[in-house]
């Protein structure tokens, strides 16, 4: 416990909160402050386990009375670990994970808290889904307030083009609502603007019928890669909204439905989702089943199911980055994969390209995302257990980085990225739109106390 924190005042937080306050060296203290990326082991002074608003707004109140720095904790999945920092005070919003689905309003409200899984698993009955990641444990708040792009993006938008409002706890701790009448433009700046303005405790999104699910996921020797990837993309030029996807290059994971001699071992795999049947699918990736793949699971699937199906074991180490591209030439293909083959040794890395295009490019183009209009993102993933491969992983995401940026748009989205500068989270925002989201800041939060994100710095 940081020594300027009294007894006392201590006592008195436990007082107010209905959730539970952790310190260091409580028995919980360790696994509270635990995170996805097993690199981030940072000690903060007090954990706030909140379970109500009011929670949220006691615990803030706390931390700037204590002159402690404020972070906020929902998924924890930021490869930055922005959601931890040493000797600060965590708005730790876990307990918060309610979900309510509104079949008739086709609307769903969700607690600052909840995680793709408890999102998915809630719609999954009836029926419905809106965009969420592409993993079960992500949080959806940061997930939706950075953007939100995910498996059903080029048929229902972005997370936040689905975004129908939002209830936030300011810096000054006081309950503000907003949506496209109330507030607006706080509405518009939480449109990939993130946690800059306040801390979410629920937001409410568009929800969309879903009545089936498909996928096909195809593995092949890296020396097809590269055709492999060409024929991917020009299926990807063609492909109807419904289909999302990516080509990708990673060591074959120990899964069930992976052949014994090839795990570990290097393989170039295509990933396509489908909001429809599996017939229409395979039909659709017809050109790619030509190509004889090792591997071949094409199969419907519940959506809740499929988001859950490539989740990463939390306390691998992780350093990511991405770029989106304006185009994706057969120089690029080339480019890319010769990257492929490269991923580091003895890592669970994986090299991404994601399918864009559809409903996000044609979608509003008022919002601070730029990025969005392209039609291609290359997302090298990097994962490892042990630390002797840090230099060598984080030496890769940066080539990949590189290679790419002569056909890369200056925008990426930033949920993507760790810690690449201010100038990267103002040319991913556009300059216009940054010095809007700026005055947005100033009005929300001018002492800049939500600070620990991809930061946006109060105007004046």
């Amino acid at each position: 416990m940081a020594p300027h924190i009294s007894e006392s005042a201590l006592a008195g937080l436990v007082d107010d909160l209905a959730g539970e306050v952790i310190i260091p060296g409580g028995p919980d203290y360790d696994e509270a402050r635990a995170l996805h990326n097993g690199m981030i082991d940072r000690r903060p002074s007090v954990i706030a386990q909140c379970a109500t608003q009011a929670d949220v707004s006691n615990a803030i109140l706390f931390g700037r009375e204590a002159g402690l720095p404020i972070a906020v904790r929902g998924g924890g999945h930021s490869v930055a670990g922005t959601s931890m920092i040493d000797g600060a005070l965590i708005v730790d919003l876990r307990r918060m994970h309610g979900v309510v689905v509104d079949p008739e309003d086709m609307t769903v409200r969700i607690e600052g808290g909840a995680l793709m899984s408890h999102l998915d698993h809630a719609c999954q009955p009836f029926h419905v889904a809106t965009t969420g990641g592409r993993v079960s444990t992500t949080g959806v708040g940061g997930f939706t307030l950075g953007g939100g792009s995910g498996w059903l993006e080029r048929k229902f938008g972005l997370a936040s083009d689905n975004l129908l409002a939002a209830d936030l706890i300011t810096a000054e701790g006081k309950h503000v609502h907003t949506d496209a009448e109330e507030n607006p433009e706080l509405f518009w700046a939480l449109h990939g603007g993130g946690g800059n303005f306040g801390v979410a405790t629920s937001l409410t999104m568009r929800l969309h019928p879903l009545p089936r699910m498909s996928m096909a996921m195809l593995f092949f020797l890296p020396d097809n890669g590269p055709e492999v990837v060409r024929t991917f993309r020009d299926l990807g030029l063609n492909a109807p909204d419904e289909m999302g996807g990516g080509a990708i290059y990673l060591p074959a994971p120990p899964e069930p439905f992976i052949p014994e001699e090839l795990v570990g071992k290097l393989l170039c795999g295509a990933l396509f989702t489908y909001a429809g049947p599996v017939g229409e699918l395979r039909e659709f990736a017809a050109p790619l089943f030509a190509l004889k793949p090792v591997v071949e699971i094409v199969t419907d699937i519940p959506y809740a199911d499929l988001q859950s199906m490539m989740d990463d074991p939390p306390g691998l180490r992780n350093y990511w980055s991405a770029e989106y591209l304006r185009e994706f030439s057969d120089e690029a293909v080339d480019v890319f994969c010769d990257r492929g083959t490269g991923i580091p040794a003895g890592t669970a890395t994986q090299h991404v390209l994601f399918l864009m295009g559809g409903a996000v490019a044609a979608g509003p183009s008022q919002y601070p995302q730029p990025w969005r209009t392209a039609p291609w993102a290359v997302h090298p993933f990097a994962t490892w257990e042990d630390p002797a491969y840090d230099e060598q992983a984080r030496q890769w995401v940066h080539d990949v980085r590189a290679d790419v940026r002569p056909w890369a748009l200056d925008a990426t989205y930033l949920n993507f990225v760790g810690a690449e500068g201010e100038q990267r989270i103002v040319s991913s925002f556009g300059e216009r739109n940054y010095r809007r989201l700026a005055a947005v800041k100033a009005q929300y939060d001018p002492d800049n106390v939500f600070r620990y994100n991809q930061n946006i710095v109060p105007a004046g």
